[in-house]
Order: structure tokens, then C-alpha cells, then sequence
């Protein structure tokens, strides 16, 4: 039986995940986390928990996606990397979100939009804030939803079709505001 690497399983896990076997990829992310724990190289491992926290996710286990992300942004606060902080607060977000626990997701994914915004990571900001405003929508708060998503793209600086039509259409009722 041959022994792999973490980087081996790592790339392992990317390949599947690619290929949409989410749950396979999520027990080569565990695998390669295990071995760069064994290697005592916690940022690689909390990486790895995140990277098996979205597979989780997508291979609808939220539960198991929340569990393994858990305490991954205090790794990556202590280390002072405040991006990887931001996406692991997001990834606990998203899975809280999966799981109805609005309130805490919801909270998730403003620690994580801050921090985005302080790094000037504008576009990732976006992301997390349309998944924002959805849980807001969701939650029966349509204005408030509104003006979380025109925040998140506001600030991006070269907007793609798609967010330079949401600016457009977030912008119409204010227009109607402005009239009465």
C-alpha cells in the first residue's frame, strides 16, 4: 500500500472535487488535513479542513461541512492571515446557512464581508454578501436584503455583466425614493 503525501492527496481531492464526486474529495481534503497535522503544519491542515468543509457542502452534508470548519479562523487569526480567516468565517456561514441557523450564519457572514472589505477584497466581499442579502431575503427582510447587495457590489472596482446589471437595477428604487 503506498503511502501518500499530503500535496498527493491534496491534488487528489481537487481532481475529484472537480469531477463532482464532492464526497470523495472531502475524504482525500480529510486525509491530506491528517497529514499535514501529522507534519505539524496547522495552516496547511486548517486549509485542507476548509477546502473538505465546501466539498461537505456541496455533497449536501452540511453538518459534517460545519463540523470540520469549525475553529479553522482562529488558526488563521493566530497566524494573523486575515484572508483565509474571511473564507473559513464565510464557509462557517455557508454551512450554518444550510442548516437554518440564520442568526449565527448570519453573523458569520458579516465577520467575514468586514474582514473582506478591510483586505480591499472587493469581489470576494460581492459573494459573500449576495449570500447575505439571500439569507436576508429569505428571512423576510427585502429592504434590508436590498441594501446588503448593493453594498457588496458597490465597491467592485471592474464589476462583470452580471453585477454591473444588479448596480443598475439596485439603483432603481432609490430613483423611485427620490421621487415621492
Amino acid at each position: 500500500m503506498e503511502v501518500k503525501s499530503p500535496e498527493e492527496l491534496a491534488k487528489e481531492a481537487t481532481k475529484a472535487y472537480q469531477s463532482g464526486e464532492y464526497l470523495e474529495a472531502g475524504a482525500a481534503f480529510k486525509a491530506a488535513a491528517d497529514g499535514y497535522e501529522a507534519a505539524n503544519d496547522a495552516l496547511q491542515a486548517a486549509e485542507m479542513r476548509n477546502n473538505q468543509s465546501v466539498a461537505l457542502l456541496q455533497g449536501d452534508d452540511a453538518e459534517g461541512a460545519l463540523a470540520v470548519v469549525q475553529g479553522t479562523d482562529a488558526i488563521f487569526a493566530a497566524a494573523g492571515d486575515k484572508l483565509r480567516q474571511a473564507m473559513a468565517l464565510g464557509n462557517q456561514a455557508s454551512a450554518l446557512d444550510a442548516l437554518k441557523r440564520l442568526e449565527e450564519a448570519e453573523a458569520a457572514y458579516v465577520a467575514s464581508a468586514d474582514l473582506l472589505k478591510e483586505l480591499g477584497e472587493d469581489d470576494l466581499r460581492a459573494t459573500v454578501m449576495q449570500s447575505l442579502s439571500a439569507l436576508q431575503l429569505r428571512s423576510g427582510r427585502q429592504l434590508e436584503a436590498l441594501a446588503t447587495m448593493k453594498a457588496g457590489v458597490d465597491n467592485v472596482e471592474k464589476p462583470n455583466l452580471r453585477q454591473r446589471m444588479l448596480k443598475r437595477l439596485l439603483k432603481l428604487p432609490q430613483k423611485f425614493m427620490n421621487k415621492s
